[in-house]
């Protein structure tokens, strides 16, 4: 029987066909028990009929209703209703058929590539409206008219695909690789981050407008880099830089997006306890990725932290060396770049923009940073959107350095305009080489180029001084080998490149202190020594550092500050050199026990030698890998360990799916943690 409708006594089923869309449209990786679609490419839904019943092209009439949010309207982009059409419209929600006449319909959907991203209800209507279902839609990194379009596959593999990355974190002289899990894919994650979309301030007081704006990747990306903070929203993290985190986990603990994200969703939305830069960094990656934005975690190291925003670092000390400033550079300091389309700013500013969910100066009210294009930062374009200004000065702020003498009087005790943005880094893509990105950022420093830039930026605001340049050159060096738990020397340097002797007042001293430059206790010093300096001639002064003395106060980013002044007594000049340093913690050793095959049980053998001179107590394991532990963070008590001896545990998990994976470890005790280990494994057939 020919049936010129499909009402819904005619309609048996709808299948969405969720296995072979989401495949095409690469989110299998969440699974194909639902549909998950990415704008900008079509999508299949075969509808069945009755027995009896007929569909033919031509003849037969309906329309299709996509919907999002609770208020969806026509106009503001949220509701689209339309007919069957001969092909898929590019600028507009279609649908299509070849399907010849019968019962069994196959038809084709096509979204538009700038449409909201989000949940959205499928309804049939021919004067009686039938609930075809509900679908995500993400943005499509693979689709060329999409805002976030990127055109090497092995890039998208890297930046949309990728569960598993490394974070840098040390100093200059020490970067060190630290592996995060991001997770995207994990079984939960999307419905959660879509959950911190609809959490947002702007989705209480106007849905309908934000979800209309989640077209646009620069507004989602705002919205994400708030809501990773929790400084004046619902948002995920709290930021501690205390030391004190026993109301909750200490940042260095965490090694996956996963458990953070889960236990704010699973618990109302209160706000997870606590985190730094690289943790609030890599949830927003893990966010950014899941929503289909490509994005990377980047690491500055030297970060200034421009309280006035005068691209100055001021760094202003009293008569014993004692730092009463308010701006700071951070040892390193760690934020996202999402790649996107910028169509709201002139030509010529596509691509990487930088993005700082952890919580400093406010933007438009809120806490949050970015996006701004890379290319503005580098070329001092800083009116241009968002937060240009504080991105610039994190990577290229010049520092200048003050004595107040106790006449009230300032002197100016050194400067530099070198010391900041360096050895921006990120991992590569498709290896776990470290990529440098510092000439994405900025021109080679002490470059013409470099100090154009800075002129051209309007806001540098130089603090004239009188006087001669010191005579004297200070430097500190180190030892090659500084690991935890061990005895060292490091040394202050003084050279006199002067005509005439020198008589100098030295202090040296070493701080415990931890990577965003707040000082702890002191754990060397040499104070007030006379040192006398024959003209071109080198003195070297060293000081001890032992266990003894750091070991209690040491906090897990392993980092002690040097500082070493020296005081000319005729005429009366300072000088000033510091340095950070990090000492070394030990390897996890990881050893696969077996071959690694999908469905089948897998055991891998982890080790750790104590380095200190001392027990370790209350040792734990903890292990995860996407694919490999069932989403399941595994923790193992290893009990106390003695000096020089091992920590073993000996874990067992069964991947679920083929390819490369990556195993995450952490060991955690009374007085040595934040140690991390990974071991990518390539899972077979």
């Amino acid at each position: 029987m020919q049936v010129s409708g499909l009402c819904e006594s005619l309609l048996q089923r709808c299948d969405l066909e969720s296995r072979i869309n989401n495949t095409t449209h690469h989110t299998d990786q969440n699974g194909i028990d639902r549909l998950i679609v990415r704008r900008g490419l079509p999508f299949t839904i075969t509808l069945h009929l009755r027995s009896g019943s007929q569909f033919e092209a031509g003849v037969s009439t309906f329309r299709l209703i996509v919907e999002i949010g609770p208020l969806p309207k026509e106009q503001s982009g949220t509701k689209s209703t339309f007919s069957l059409t001969d092909s898929a419209l590019k600028t507009a929600w279609s649908v299509s058929t070849n399907s010849p006449p019968g019962n069994v319909v196959s038809l084709s959907v096509s979204s538009p590539p700038d449409v909201p991203i989000g949940l959205y209800s499928l309804t049939l209507d021919q004067g009686q409206k039938v609930k075809l279902g509900e679908f995500v839609l993400l943005f499509n990194p693979w689709c060329a008219k999409d805002a976030v379009y990127m055109e090497e596959e092995r890039d998208r593999q890297e930046y949309v695909l990728s569960q598993a990355g490394l974070i840098y974190k040390g100093t200059t002289k020490r970067i060190k690789a630290s592996p995060w899990t991001f997770g995207q894919f994990e079984p939960g994650m999307l419905d959660i981050c879509l959950k911190l979309l609809d959490e947002n301030p702007k989705y209480s007081s106007d849905a309908d407008a934000d979800c209309s704006g989640r077209r646009n990747p620069v507004y989602v990306t705002r919205v994400i880099s708030a809501m990773i903070n929790s400084n004046d929203d619902k948002g995920v993290l709290v930021g501690n830089w205390s030391g004190d985190y026993d109301d909750g986990v200490r940042p260095s603990h965490w090694t996956d997006s996963v458990a953070i994200l889960h236990q704010w969703a699973d618990n109302c939305c209160q706000r997870v306890r606590y985190g730094q830069c690289w943790v609030f960094a890599a949830v927003a990656c893990t966010v950014s990725r899941a929503l289909g934005i490509p994005c990377r975690v980047v690491t500055n190291f030297g970060s200034a932290h421009d309280t006035n925003s005068n691209l100055l670092i001021e760094f202003l000390y009293d008569e014993d060396g004692n730092d009463i400033s308010d701006d700071s550079v951070w040892n390193f300091h760690v934020w996202v770049d999402n790649w996107m389309a910028r169509p709201d700013l002139d030509a010529g500013y596509d691509g990487w923009q930088a993005s700082d969910p952890t919580p400093q100066e406010k933007s438009e009210g809120v806490f949050c940073c970015g996006p701004v294009p890379l290319k503005a930062i580098k070329e001092g374009e800083l009116n241009l959107k968002y937060d240009a200004p504080f991105v610039f000065a994190e990577v290229n702020a010049d520092v200048v350095e003050y004595v107040k003498l106790t006449n009230g009087r300032m002197v100016k005790m050194g400067g530099s305009s070198i010391d900041v943005g360096h050895f921006i880094s990120t991992k590569a893509v498709g290896s776990d080489e470290r990529h440098d990105i510092t000439h994405l950022y900025k021109h080679p420093e002490g470059s013409l180029q470099e100090r154009e830039v800075f002129e051209r930026a309007k806001h540098h605001h130089e603090l004239q001084q009188k006087g001669e340049e010191p005579g004297l050159k200070v430097k500190i060096k180190v030892s090659p080998d500084m690991d935890i738990g061990a005895d060292f020397d490091v040394f202050a340097v003084v050279t006199n490149n002067t005509e005439a002797d020198k008589t100098c007042r030295v202090m040296f001293y070493a701080r415990i202190v931890s990577y965003d430059g707040k000082p702890g206790a002191n754990c060397g010093f040499i104070e007030d020594l006379t040192m006398e300096v024959p003209t071109g001639k080198e003195k070297r002064l060293p000081l001890r550092l032992e266990y003894v003395d750091y070991g209690d106060t040491i906090t897990s980013d392993r980092l002690i500050q040097l500082v070493l002044i020296v005081i000319e007594s005729s005429p009366r000049e300072f000088h000033k050199a510091k340095r950070t340093i990090v000492l070394e913690n030990p390897d996890i050793a990881i050893k696969l026990l077996g071959e690694p095959r999908v469905n089948q049980k897998l055991s891998a053998q982890i080790s750790l030698q104590n380095p200190l001179p001392e027990p370790l107590q209350n040792c734990f394991f903890s292990v995860i890998g996407a694919s490999l532990t069932d989403g399941k963070l595994l923790i193992q008590n290893v009990g106390t360990v003695g000096p020089k001896q091992e920590a073993k545990y000996t874990v067992e998990f069964t991947p679920t799916s083929t390819g490369s994976r990556t195993l995450t470890v952490d060991f955690d005790s009374d007085k040595l943690s934040n140690i991390k280990g990974y071991l990518n494994i390539e899972i077979k057939e």
